[in-house]
């Protein structure tokens, strides 16, 4: 199970600081006292959202229960959550992108994907694959911006799928590509030069078409 951890909260508690010399810091077993709740009303934070709940499972588990925290760091880290209570990367700024155990079956799952998303994977693994002969270059590749962009035009609850999906149909175009390089030079290897022309009949409906005959064979 993935976890999403800050620690910074327990920097209170690894330095010894005592809660009594420093303003506005208590211990996170503190926190359903009503003092502490009476705070946290004060400061606009909803206890009862999905925010503020997973804010406090990740805060528990991370340091068992034992701990301090404050207001904004309650409030900073809240911020990373959506109205669902789910993580919210930092990296793309989308949700949903988290394996956890609620979702965990969904990146196992095909599902229908935009059209222009598939064609765009299917240009970009064409013109990469011509342009390093082959191999797979992770200094250079542009993927990951073919996956954010379909990621943009998904669901939330239906991203994990959804990326799970064009990586099956980027192996399928991918293996195409070999497949007709060496339908040309039967010794190819990925590194050497392509023949010129090689990948020339390859059409993203072709190879989606085998892809079908193939699972239905199965």
């Amino acid at each position: 199970m993935s976890k999403i951890t800050d620690y910074s909260f327990l920097f209170q508690s690894m330095f010894g600081t005592s809660k009594t010399n420093t303003t506005g810091t208590f211990e996170l077993s503190q926190l359903n006292s009503s003092s502490v709740q009476a705070q946290l009303k004060a400061a606009g934070i909803d206890t009862s959202s999905k925010q503020y709940q997973a804010v406090m499972q990740s805060m528990s588990a991370a340091c068992k229960g034992v701990g301090y925290t404050n207001i904004q760091a309650i409030k900073n880290r809240m911020s990373r959550y959506d109205s669902d209570g789910d993580y919210i990367s930092p990296v793309t700024g989308m949700a949903g992108l988290v394996v956890t155990e609620k979702n965990r079956a969904e990146k196992e799952k095909i599902i229908s994907i935009p059209e222009s998303s598939k064609d765009e994977m299917f240009e970009l693994t064409k013109q990469e694959f011509l342009r390093e002969n082959g191999v797979g270059n992770g200094d250079t590749t542009k993927r990951s911006d073919v996956y954010l962009n379909l990621y943009r035009k998904m669901d939330k609850n239906d991203r994990l799928a959804a990326g799970n999906t064009l990586r099956q149909y980027e192996r399928a175009y991918t293996q195409a590509f070999v497949n007709a390089v060496k339908a040309v030079d039967p010794k190819w290897k990925p590194g050497k030069p392509i023949p010129a022309g090689a990948l020339d009949g390859i059409t993203r409906e072709s190879v989606e078409n085998q892809r079908k005959s193939v699972d239905m064979k199965v």
